[in-house]
């Protein structure tokens, strides 16, 4: 089979997410045939270093031989099991692991099948769990700028001006805090007092307020101080607010710890995971929330307290088994602290940027780095153009509209992270 032959059969019956469909007339879709390491590989064996890890999922490189194994292992002994009355070992055992490594007071496990399903998850407990003590609270707030995903209750909470703008008829109640500004400590105390503000005049009617904790990925890789984590937690526990901590992308590593919240040493009172909990193999996603909460909803049947949410996938066994793999492997390979020095290495390379005409600001936390340029409209789509010149020089960028950003898997090497940057470089440049 050829690139071309799969190209067409494609635009016969695929109707692509976050694509306008009419550019493919002129842009070419790129066929996959296989993956390995950090490389994508056509049918003509062009290779592309995947630097957004396929939609920030992949920790540990494609086709992982060690995840691989586990997977295969568990194919060959339970695939899926209704998980409602019935329970298996593979989702014991992830469950025991993640409580042990979130943020304290994080005890139970209640698992979905992607991010946007998991933060309704985390919305509906927050609000029955307020509802079941007496208290009907249905607003929540969020940050500006910030995204959730793209359920009608994960859209609500975002503040994407696109999809409020067409979807708005549909959306639940909330509102919008500042997010801070910049990187500053300022600027996080800055924040914070304004969503103390907002708290004196509407805390009886606020249930939750639901953030991403130092990265606002969609929202143009927004960087925040971790300061602002540990005022928010603080104000929401003066005035009786549960705190949602929306580590889909951020989790597992990305920012420099194993959670985004351990680098402010927060614990929130639910945590939403998703993405790379699987290694970027499966879907999966889990909220984990308190014992406290749990005990909101333990009731006799006749009660009507139960949390009404379910899944047909919940605790997907060959999913558990994936993220066990994944987990496994930040035990044995001390990950964290190599990601440390691969964070370092591409510090450095992102210098470079800081001086080029069209750069306005670069910025970094852990394995995230963003470089934002200047003077361009979105008319231009610079953004398309960075794409293009990544694919036609081996590397998969897709940046965020005047953003470019680098998310690459963590088994990238120095080399990889050389060529990354290079074409980027270039690409700029070139604009």
């Amino acid at each position: 089979m050829k690139n071309e032959e799969l190209k067409n059969r494609d635009l016969e019956v695929l109707w692509h997410p976050c694509t306008q469909m009419k550019d493919h007339e002129v842009l070419p879709l790129t066929p996959i045939k296989k993956a390995y390491g950090v490389y994508l590989e056509d049918f003509e064996e062009n290779k592309y270093i995947d630097a957004v890890s396929s939609w920030w999922v992949n920790l540990f490189g494609h086709t992982n031989k060690y995840i691989n194994e586990k997977i295969k292992e568990q194919l060959d002994t339970l695939e899926h099991v209704i998980i409602a009355g019935f329970t298996h070992e593979p989702v014991v055992r992830l469950s025991e692991r993640l409580v042990k490594l979130t943020p304290k007071g994080l005890d139970k496990c209640f698992y979905a099948d992607n991010g946007s399903s998991a933060v309704e998850v985390a919305l509906k407990m927050s609000y029955h769990a307020n509802l079941n003590d007496g208290k009907n609270k249905p607003l929540f707030v969020s940050l500006t700028n910030s995204y959730h995903g793209e359920t009608i209750g994960a859209l609500s909470v975002g503040d994407v001006e696109l999809y409020k703008d067409t979807y708005k008829p549909l959306l639940i109640q909330s509102v919008q805090t500042p997010v801070p500004k910049d990187t500053t400590i300022e600027a996080a105390r800055e924040a914070a007092q304004q969503f103390e503000e907002l708290c004196k005049k509407r805390a009886e009617e606020i249930s939750a307020i639901i953030l991403e904790p130092l990265i606002q990925g969609a929202g143009y890789m927004h960087m925040y101080h971790p300061e602002f984590l540990v005022l928010v937690r603080d104000i929401c526990d003066r005035y009786d607010i549960h705190l949602i901590a929306d580590e889909v992308m951020v989790g597992f590593g990305r920012t420099g710890e194993m959670f985004a919240c351990d680098v402010a040493g927060v614990s929130p009172d639910f945590i939403v995971l998703s993405k790379g909990l699987t290694g970027g193999y499966l879907p999966l996603s889990v909220v984990l929330t308190s014992n406290e909460i749990y005990m909101k909803f333990y009731c006799d049947y006749n009660e009507y307290k139960a949390f009404l949410h379910s899944h047909s996938y919940t605790g997907n066994a060959l999913a558990c088994a994936a993220a066990n793999a994944t987990l496994d492997i930040f035990e044995n390979e001390n990950i964290i602290e190599k990601n440390k020095e691969l964070s370092a290495y591409m510090a450095k390379r992102l210098e470079e940027f800081k001086d080029l005409e069209n750069v306005d600001h670069v910025r970094q936390r852990g394995m995230v780095c963003a470089i934002e340029l200047k003077g361009y409209t979105a008319e231009e789509r610079i953004g398309l153009k960075v794409y293009q010149h990544g694919l036609k020089n081996g590397v998969l960028l897709r940046p965020l509209g005047h953003i470019v950003y680098f998310m690459p898997p963590y088994v990238i090497t120095q080399e990889e992270c050389d060529k990354m940057f290079d074409v980027a470089l270039e690409a700029i440049k070139t604009l």
